[in-house]
């Protein structure tokens, strides 16, 4: 059944991407793009239901920044929010991360907590605590392999994961004591209030595939950039974005925009820890296998770094391997005399340690360098450290024109 649902997943994939060919798959994306027409409709029906205030958001007393995109996944969030919960927390702030925690697990049974005074919280109100800030509490199963990621690089950052962010940012702020709360691709999340709306553009794709869900990629029309209160141009290459830049502010005439690379930094051993420099992977036989929503992106990495990719192996985003899977693989990499096999450090939280260990398994650890508007972060950061009153101008105007 599993097997059956990833296929499926693959080939949705496949025609959204314009990779599946002949009749079927055309009649499917013509049927998609009626779709996207409902679909255009019942977003923009959500944000005037907010914006009129038809329907309260919420307000946890504490600054909330959200880190989101306008397409569905492979913009970069996850090192973002790295950059910035790490960032926060060296400038004092007690940051705790929210995040969904898409495809986790449910606990079989609830953490058990207490309060300040000793009290146990119901388990009504308790969210997955991935992290207090000190320890790991639960495994990539049960937290969600971006939320693990997240918790295991950051020491002194909390990390909770429920669908309601509002039950789980109420949690950090009480129990955690957090100060600041990044919410995990939040710009959709409209009922808890943001402070901040940090929106992703990933050069090398602006607007996905040019089409609103289920056709394209597309969460929201370009034009709703224009909620952004700052933008980050991910995946940048060195080269000038003037084109890109004028075509955003055509959507967002004010909001500050960084540019920023998501570039490799070393690779790790999965299961001994062991690093190399990245020219380890010049010359070399490699075998790449990713279960993300762009695995060419990080295919083309590795290719730049030198390796000879023989053998590539993609499966669906946030897809949790079978050890009969990875066994399968291993078996094909050992055949074909590959000399290591390199995965994402996404993937190598769910990574299952394969019977024959002959041919290594390493992952490609990635973080963000800004290129340009190093001010602007800086200034961004500032804003985020300071305490606001109930009366500031900033959140006035948040709230009376932002969503």
């Amino acid at each position: 059944m599993k097997e059956t649902l990833a296929e499926l997943e693959r080939w949705g994939a496949d025609v959204i991407f314009g990779r599946a060919r002949g009749f079927r798959a055309g009649m499917t994306r013509l049927a998609m793009s009626a779709l996207s027409f409902v679909f255009r409709g019942l977003v923009a029906l959500r944000l005037l239901i907010f914006r009129k205030r038809w329907k309260q958001q919420a307000h946890l007393g504490t600054h909330v920044i959200s880190i989101g995109n306008i397409t569905v996944g492979g913009t970069g969030k996850t090192p973002v929010t790295e950059m910035l919960a790490k960032t926060l927390r060296d400038r004092g702030r007690k940051v705790a991360i929210l995040s969904r925690g898409y495809k986790s697990r449910r606990l079989k049974e609830t953490q058990k907590w207490k309060d300040s005074e000793g009290q146990p919280i119901d388990a009504e109100d308790m969210p997955k605590v991935v992290s207090d800030g000190r320890a790991l509490l639960l495994d990539s199963k049960y937290a969600g392999d971006e939320p693990f990621m997240l918790a295991r690089n950051l020491d002194g950052v909390s990390v909770v994961v429920d669908k309601d962010r509002i039950k789980g940012g109420r949690f950090a702020v009480r129990q955690l004591e957090a100060d600041t709360l990044v919410l995990d691709d939040g710009l959709q999340y409209l009922r808890l209030a943001h402070g901040t709306d940090i929106v992703l553009v990933d050069k090398t794709a602006p607007y996905g595939t040019g089409h609103l869900l289920p056709r394209g990629t597309l969460r929201e029309p370009p034009a709703n950039l224009c909620r952004a209160s700052y933008i980050l141009i991910t995946k940048c290459d060195g080269t000038p974005n003037d084109t890109l830049i004028e075509e955003l502010r055509r959507h967002n005439r004010f909001a500050p925009i960084i540019e920023c690379t998501h570039g490799p930094r070393y690779l790790e051993e999965l299961f001994t820890g062991r690093r190399e420099d990245l020219e380890f992977l010049r010359d070399k036989w490699v075998a790449a296998i990713s279960g993300i929503a762009v695995p060419e992106s990080f295919e083309r990495s590795i290719e730049r770094l030198g390796a000879r990719v023989e053998i590539r192996r993609h499966f669906p985003d946030h897809y949790r391997f079978t050890r009969k899977e990875v066994d399968a693989f291993m078996t094909r990499c050992i055949e074909r005399d590959m000399e290591l096999v390199v995965t994402t450090e996404k993937d190598a939280v769910r990574f299952p340690r394969p019977t024959d260990m002959t041919v290594p398994i390493w992952f490609l650890r990635i973080e963000v360098e800004i290129l340009k508007g190093h001010d602007e972060w800086e200034e961004m950061i500032d804003r985020m450290c300071l305490p606001h009153a109930p009366g500031d101008p900033v959140l006035r105007f948040r709230e009376a024109y932002a969503v």
